[in-house]
């Protein structure tokens, strides 16, 4: 009993740790770049349950981002 018990709260913690781990990925910005001039057209903020993406803008880019080509 003892065993899965311990198994379950392994499985518990390795999910949380999972789901935790994936919102933090998803909080990075989309950054909208226009194919003919290349430069920044919009930024695209999104937030996750728990980590907030940030106020970036085409002046204040963030480090990490998503490179969108757009027209």
């Amino acid at each position: 009993m003892k065993q899965v018990i311990k198994q379950a709260a392994i499985g518990v913690v390795g999910f949380a740790m999972a789901f935790v781990a994936l919102d933090y990925a998803m909080t990075v910005s989309d950054v909208m770049v226009s194919y003919s001039t290349n430069e920044c057209v919009s930024v695209e903020n999104l937030d996750g349950v728990f980590f907030k993406a940030g106020d970036y803008s085409c002046e204040n880019m963030p480090e990490k981002f998503n490179h969108i080509w757009v027209k």
